[in-house]
């Protein structure tokens, strides 16, 4: 009974948080630095059984090197923003003056 709530109750969250967007072709970065490499998120074993999608806003706050120093969650499934965190936290930008870069990550079954 506590597994079968569990999961409702996820669903619920991520339905009420989540941000679904038909705006896939919207870029990565909004702000325009240039991404030099990118690591593509794992999508995660529960959000594939539930057949979860969608989309997950997050900011990178760039270092003057290119290199990810934090990540904040900005909206999106929470089954799913862990797995975008990770992998933007892997992301590599062009140097210039440190910034805060959004990230929107689209994730399908």
């Amino acid at each position: 009974m506590s597994r079968k709530f569990a999961l409702i109750l996820t669903l619920a969250l991520s339905f009420c948080f989540g941000s679904v967007s038909a705006r896939s072709e919207q870029p990565a970065t909004e702000n325009g630095r240039k991404v030099v490499r990118k690591v593509e998120p794992r999508y995660p074993d529960i959000a594939r059984r539930m057949n979860l999608s969608g989309t997950v806003r997050v900011v990178a706050v760039v270092a003057s090197d290119g290199s990810v120093i934090k990540v904040e969650p900005m909206g999106g499934s929470p089954i799913l923003m862990e797995a975008a965190q990770t992998a933007v936290s892997r992301w590599k930008y062009a140097p210039g003056s440190e910034s805060r870069e959004t990230v929107e990550l689209h994730f399908h079954p």
